[in-house]
């Protein structure tokens, strides 16, 4: 989402950085760069100015001037002012309520019930009993969609059909919590395609109804300058108490993120990263900004990779691999493993420098490497996937026609396996050190 953004930002410290000493005027030419790219952005005209001027004051100052790399101070003046910008960490404020009540509000065509989903099973890995209520009654097929979501999950669904008061369903479904022993019910509430005084009275009235401790607004980041204002009506609507950003890992400008909380008041708590279950993060506004910025972020990759990876599994083949008996059976298990953290894009995203290599890679290819890889060693017999020496011309033949593929495909994937193995091997009899001397002709050490 922010890559247009990132881009325009680190051209212009990649220029500030070339200078060995700055001048106010050089401050001046960077910050009108950095204010067309948040305003091309789509972030809102008046959090533009005032971080601007912060930015300003602080890069005019002696913290910058004295700095013997002015340009790298200036690009962390950026960054802090962008996380102060973008608030406080997300997290949910549950206090000892049991059950305690979340409401979902926005528009339609936002995401609120995916999310609704998506938020149960992010609070059941916390060791919540969530309980979903669907109170949509209006759109064609969102209490069906609820039922689905909650199947798949193994997450109870209470609804009262297409023909109940959504007052009413809010009020029936925490006392369902209560009897089932739920710690959290979730209120999937109807949206409109435009806000109106229906839809905000009835909001107003579940929540007098049934008092949640949070009401969030779950906000399609792809509306950009729209979705602003739509936190803002909502929030003097309702007081909601957080904002969800969906679809963040669409392609919009990402004005959106940088401006609501500012606009609001109100804190972003977490980020939709995806379309499956699990793609949901809690909002932290120094990754974000460091994502921004092209720095990285490690941490929520680690986190991804716990969550997601099964860590006694990556164990095993980590130790086989440093023995030098990984074979394609092992390497088709680490790929499906890493697979599970997203897409190649966002994770590059995450790793410190590689955002940058991420603009020269077609990322669409790369997935559809990854899929012929797969394809490849699923079209070979267990025994060919445990000795690779057996693949020779009429297997590579036969697992080329079984897999869609060519035989010079075949042959790549194999060269790059013998590769990967040889220097795993180097590395366990020189280390690193020795694999590096290896590789680069002896030239270390």
């Amino acid at each position: 989402m922010f890559e247009s953004l990132g881009n325009r930002l680190q051209s212009v410290f990649d220029n500030l950085s070339r200078r060995g000493k700055l001048t106010e005027e050089d401050v001046d030419k960077a910050m009108r760069e950095v204010r067309l790219a948040l305003l091309e952005a789509d972030v809102n005209f008046k959090v533009v100015k005032s971080f601007i001027k912060r930015v300003r004051e602080r890069a005019v100052g002696q913290e910058v001037m004295r700095s013997l790399t002015p340009g790298q101070q200036v690009v962390k003046i950026v960054n802090d002012e962008l996380k102060t910008t973008l608030g406080e960490p997300g997290r949910l404020n549950l206090g000892m309520q049991s059950p305690a009540v979340i409401m979902l509000v926005g528009l339609q065509g936002a995401g609120k019930t995916t999310m609704a989903g998506k938020l149960a099973l992010h609070l059941r890995k916390q060791g919540r009993r969530p309980l979903l209520v669907g109170a949509d009654v209006y759109r064609p097929a969102a209490i069906q969609q609820l039922q689905t979501l909650g199947k798949q999950l193994d997450i109870p669904v209470y609804d009262e059909g297409p023909d109940g008061n959504p007052v009413d369903v809010c009020a029936n479904g925490v006392q369902q919590a209560i009897r089932s022993s739920a710690t959290t019910v979730i209120l999937d509430t109807a949206g409109r395609l435009n806000i109106d005084e229906m839809m905000m009275g009835e909001i107003k009235a579940i929540k007098d109804k049934v008092n949640p401790i949070e009401t969030l607004l779950v906000a399609d980041a792809m509306t950009g300058q729209e979705a602003v204002k739509v936190a803002t009506d909502f929030n003097n609507a309702v007081d909601i108490t957080g904002l969800i950003m969906t679809k963040i890992d669409g392609d919009a400008r990402g004005g959106a993120a940088i401006s609501m909380r500012e606009v609001t008041g109100v804190p972003i708590k977490f980020l939709g990263t995806g379309e499956k279950l699990n793609a949901l993060e809690l909002f932290h506004p120094d990754r974000l900004a460091n994502r921004i910025l092209g720095m990285g972020d490690v941490l929520t990759l680690i986190e991804r990779a716990q969550e997601e990876m099964d860590q006694e599994e990556a164990q095993i083949a980590g130790e086989k691999l440093l023995k030098g008996d990984f074979n394609l059976e092992d390497f088709l298990k680490q790929m499906q493993q890493i697979k599970k953290l997203g897409p190649i894009g966002q994770l590059m995203e995450m790793i410190p420098g590689f955002s940058q290599a991420a603009k020269d890679v077609d990322l669409s290819n790369a997935e559809g490497d990854l899929k012929r890889i797969e394809a490849i060693i699923y079209s070979m017999t267990p025994h060919e996937r445990r000795n690779a020496k057996l693949i020779k011309a009429s297997r590579k033949r036969r697992i080329a026609a079984g897999s869609g593929t060519t035989v010079q495909e075949v042959n790549m994937l194999l060269k790059q396996f013998r590769e990967m193995q040889r220097m795993m091997k180097q590395m366990k009899k020189g280390g690193a050190r020795g694999m590096m001397r290896n590789l680069m002709g002896g030239r270390f050490g």
